[in-house]
């Protein structure tokens, strides 16, 4: 697993536990009571690293735009439909570890579990190599979707809303269907609905959340 992924990153790491880590979905550590092991922590690490070398990359391209703006276009950048594109597209579900019922079970195609990878090989690689590392990696896997981005895009709650209003539909309903976690790090599901259609997000907050939600439904809307 190891050389194929640094073949993926392009980065040969100093630490290839760090790698094994973040490639390890929680479902490999067979009924462990505890997580300690899996991609999660370096998941945790790698969304903070993400969000700080975006910020920076969009303050350099965009230098007369301000922090309406540059927060629309950050926010679709490290979105998970974004990230699950990411991951996709360097193949890295290829080298994930998971439990051999979850990979018939295709955990391994579920946007929110390759994303979650992503993020934490983003740790890892920040970890072992530090910021010029990772600000190589996402500069190189992110180009085309930043140079995508012509104008800053919006919200995905006001895009929906604005989809719904177009067709004479109900406006979107969002309603939180799901709480885990610990007291310190909680995990919300949201699911939202607009006529007989529904999507349903999972975030750190309830706003994350929502928006995962509207992405989720346009995603469905758009095919």
């Amino acid at each position: 697993m190891g050389d194929a992924a640094d073949d993926l990153l392009g980065y040969a790491f100093k630490r290839p536990d760090l790698l094994q880590e973040a490639l390890t979905h929680r479902s490999a550590l067979h009924g462990r009571r505890h997580s300690h092991g899996s991609n999660e922590r370096l998941e945790f690490i790698g969304d903070r690293v993400l969000g700080l070398l975006m910020a920076e990359w969009l303050a350099e391209r965009y230098p007369r735009e301000q922090e309406g703006e540059l927060g629309r276009r950050l926010a679709h950048l490290v979105s998970q439909p974004v990230l699950a594109g990411v991951a996709d597209a360097i193949g890295l579900a290829g080298v994930l570890a998971v439990a051999p019922g979850e990979a018939k079970a295709g955990v391994t195609k579920r946007a929110t579990v390759v994303a979650d990878a992503l993020e934490a090989t983003l740790g890892a690689l920040y970890l072992d190599g530090g910021l010029e590392a990772a600000r190589t990696f996402v500069r190189r896997a992110w180009h085309d979707t930043m140079s995508g981005q012509a104008t800053p895009p919006k919200d995905a709650k006001t895009a929906l809303q604005e989809w719904a209003q177009k067709r004479g539909l109900t406006l979107p309903g969002y309603t939180v269907s799901g709480r885990s976690g610990p007291p310190h790090a909680p995990r919300f599901t949201v699911t939202v609905s607009v006529g007989t259609m529904t999507g349903s997000g999972t975030g750190a907050s309830k706003r994350a959340a929502e928006q995962l939600a509207a992405e989720a439904l346009l995603v469905q809307v758009a095919t």
